[in-house]
């Protein structure tokens, strides 16, 4: 009988014990008493162990920077970033459109990512000014045309590059430059026409860094196209840089796309590209500054 009562009275010791221990393990948090693993079922996720992947919409001229900047993003905190598209900004507003699945729209005109917002296809409360920009007319490294002024345009001899001004900022922006001084019918950039001097000349591009290419190729004399193409493509230079009065301010907003599934994420990472100092440095060789 003694033995019998010492025997429930230490197997009574140990349930209480293990009690004790999944209940204290319960109340932390912690790991199972017995297998150290964390129980299932419990609905706990560590932020430091949940793979995100943002998809980012980003005007083509980002596309040489934005990679440099996504890697250093993934070293320093595991997000990964699905394929990110670079095209001209309304061809990404229209793609958003359509129901493209989208975490950040970072475009080159206020115009396009005032579409957006009308479209409601952005959180307009995320959204700010990421970067400017300034316009330059480029020619083939080595090329002998002289342009001083816009007006030089129009005695270039060779097809001149534009993108198309319905999708490509650069384009709008070029219209712009071009009917300051009488080239181009609409100031506002859009719906208007060439002057009879460079009416036959004029090249369109899908996008800028097509414009870019086109001069690069020998394919065009010159091409309007942004200062951070320059250091995008080989074989062009800068041979005039339009006045900023000229057209309208360069800047690329960036906001949230409304249908994230990631939207703290995707603010995290605008926020990034915006004070990181080794991520300013990346936008900075490519030639964008802070809006």
């Amino acid at each position: 009988m003694v033995r019998m009562e010492m025997s429930r009275r230490v197997f009574t010791a140990m349930g209480a014990s293990l009690m004790l221990a999944a209940a204290l393990g319960g109340c932390s948090g912690g790991t199972d008493a017995a297998t150290g693993s964390t129980p299932a079922g419990s609905g706990e996720t560590s932020a430091a162990t949940e793979q995100v992947e943002l998809q980012i919409f980003a005007a083509n001229s980002l596309e040489k920077a934005m990679p440099e900047v996504e890697a250093l993003y993934t070293e320093q905190t595991g997000v990964t970033f699905a394929d990110t598209q670079y095209k001209g900004s309304g061809d990404l507003v229209e793609q958003m459109r359509g129901g493209a699945p989208v975490d950040i729209l970072i475009t080159a005109s206020s115009g396009t990512m005032d579409d957006a917002v009308e479209a409601d296809l952005v959180d307009e409360s995320t959204r700010q000014d990421m970067f400017v920009n300034d316009l330059v007319i480029v020619r083939g490294v080595g090329s002998d045309i002289q342009i001083d002024s816009l007006e030089d345009v129009a005695s270039v001899e060779g097809n001149i590059a534009i993108g198309e001004p319905g999708a490509v900022p650069a384009g709008k922006y070029a219209n712009q430059s071009l009917a300051s001084v009488g080239l181009y019918t609409n100031a506002d950039g859009g719906g208007g026409e060439y002057a009879p001097e460079i009416a036959d000349k004029v090249s369109l591009a899908d996008k800028v860094g097509t414009a870019a290419q086109y001069v690069s190729t020998g394919d065009c004399a010159i091409g309007f196209v942004y200062t951070s193409d320059v250091y995008r493509y080989d074989g062009i230079e800068v041979a005039y840089t339009c006045p900023d009065d000229s057209h309208k301010p360069i800047v690329y907003p960036g906001a949230v796309s409304a249908s994230s599934k990631n939207a703290d994420a995707a603010a995290d990472f605008l926020e990034f590209c915006m004070t990181d100092e080794d991520a300013l440095a990346i936008w900075a060789e490519y030639g964008f500054e802070l809006a």
